[in-house]
């Protein structure tokens, strides 16, 4: 990224200013990312974490796999998904609150027995697997927040922060030279100056 500037005062300053701002945030950034590691972690960990206890769930239940097509679905169903929303470095991730089911009832003389049984394994199952998929979801906002900000702490290291260094050297080398060169003119003329008193005097 070529950063525009002229050569004079105003644009040194504000050139200074620019490198200033981005040299006090990158500390700021550069820790934010670091925490939003540490949470992508954290969030995939629990993630994997749940989706282990389902599958350990659903190998406790297998044996009772040839029993689901007697059972009855219109038993139990998820009515409604309380979700709240959390920040976590400046990201909005969101929260499992709570789940509701809506549980229809039957006559336990003649249904098979092991139906309680079934309709707790559900519930079990069901928030398991709601909270993978939000612990899934919460990992991949905090990473794509993560990868952001990322680019941004290389784009403050990498680019900007060397090319406001570099452009500022620029601005105050043309600076000097034009001092110099002004210093060198100015001396130029008064020792030609100098030079036209003296052979006036002469004669």
């Amino acid at each position: 990224m070529a950063i525009k500037f002229q050569y004079n005062k105003t644009s040194l300053g504000e050139l200074g200013k620019q490198l200033k701002m981005r040299q006090k945030a990158l500390p700021t950034i550069k820790s934010k990312e670091s925490a939003l590691r540490s949470e992508v972690k954290r969030a995939k960990d629990s993630a994997l974490d749940y989706r282990e206890q389902l599958d350990r769930l659903t190998a406790e239940y297998d044996y009772m796999v040839s029993l689901w097509g007697e059972f009855d679905c219109s038993l139990l169903r998820i009515s409604d998904v309380d979700l709240t929303t959390q920040k976590i470095a400046g990201v909005r991730i969101p929260v499992l609150e709570d789940i509701r089911f809506e549980e229809r009832s039957y006559d336990l003389f003649s249904s098979p027995v092991w139906y309680a049984d079934g309709i707790d394994l559900l519930k079990r199952a069901a928030r398991l697997g709601l909270e993978f998929e939000v612990y899934n979801r919460r990992m991949e906002l905090l990473d794509y927040a993560r990868r952001k900000t990322t680019q941004k702490v290389n784009l403050y290291e990498k680019v900007q922060i060397p090319g406001y260094e570099d452009a500022i050297r620029k601005i105050k080398r043309f600076m000097e030279d034009e001092e110099n060169l002004s210093k060198s003119a100015q001396k130029i003329v008064k020792t030609k100056q100098q030079q036209q008193a003296a052979e006036g005097l002469s004669l």
